[in-house]
């Protein structure tokens, strides 16, 4: 079963993991060197991520691997660039707490001395990051931009995940403004309510997201669900394209609602977001 939409996160000193969460699903992996590892064991997970990565077969799976490196403001985060950029089946590298482009220019470099091509997706955490967030989007070599909200939230003071809502928002028009995919949203932390991960997820969609992050195998299905759309709002989508498609200009469906070609466009997103997608991938050098 594939899960589309959907980044699982494994710590990167637990190897074991590694290899099941490449079955389980998932859209992508995402090894963590940051959050998931004490600081005592930052060395030995960066140095277990190479190795797997090094021995992975990138053409005998379909699950992509990304990593989560440490701040490359720091000298761990810098070390963890250098000691996974360039290896073949890295998919895409996430940087966290990324506060304006001179970050993402940091990354570049070393990444480029390890002949990496794999594109950034750039964790926005921090207040003054939200407010760059359209100049770390539209920054050379970023894949991706989401929101990291537990620290963002801790910053503003704000617990509720109504507090999120116009950050969410600005992360989202940042993304489409630098012509990047949709912002996937952050892990939900309890992995044992489903039916408070599915309406956070719904939010989410009606902001404008797409897909989420997860920390447990068992919150993939519930994510993948959310983010499809419905049977009923596929079938609305069919009959407008198809309407369109037969004549021109303005029309009336006959429920009575005008049809012009921002609602095609609408419709042909829905369309497209029916069909299973692929993790979020670097379409800008």
């Amino acid at each position: 079963m594939r899960y589309p939409g959907t980044w699982l996160y494994v710590p990167g000193d637990r190897p074991d993991r590694m290899v099941k969460a490449l079955a389980s699903g998932a859209a992508a992996v995402v090894l963590d060197l940051q959050d998931a590892v004490a600081e005592s064991r930052k060395t030995q997970a960066r140095a277990s991520v190479a190795e797997f990565l090094a021995a992975a077969d990138p053409q005998a799976r379909e699950t992509r691997i990304h990593v989560r490196i440490n701040n490359v403001r720091t000298e761990t985060g810098r070390r963890d660039l250098d000691a996974i950029a360039g290896l073949p089946a890295l998919d895409g590298i996430r940087l966290p707490l990324v506060e304006s482009p001179a970050d993402i220019e940091a990354a570049v470099r070393i990444a480029r001395v390890g002949g990496s091509r794999s594109g950034f997706h750039c964790l926005i955490e921090t207040a003054i990051g939200v407010e760059n967030a359209y100049r770390i989007a539209s920054a050379p070599g970023v894949a991706a931009i989401s929101l990291g909200e537990g620290d963002l939230q801790a910053e503003l003071g704000t617990f509720e995940e109504e507090g999120l809502a116009w950050a969410r928002s600005r992360i989202v028009v940042a993304a489409a403004a630098a012509q990047l995919p949709a912002p996937g949203m952050a892990v939900f932390g309890n992995v044992k309510d489903a039916a408070g991960l599915r309406e956070s997820c719904l939010r989410g969609r009606r902001l404008g997201m797409r897909g989420r992050s997860a920390i447990h195998p068992a919150q993939l299905p519930v994510i993948a669900e959310a983010f499809q759309p419905t049977p009923a709002e596929i079938d609305r989508a069919r009959r407008i394209v198809a309407a369109s498609d037969a004549r021109s200009g303005g029309f009336a469906l006959g429920d009575g609602t005008f049809v012009d070609q921002p609602v095609v466009a609408a419709a042909r997103l829905t369309l497209e977001w029916a069909e299973p997608y692929p993790p979020l991938q670097c379409t800008r050098s």
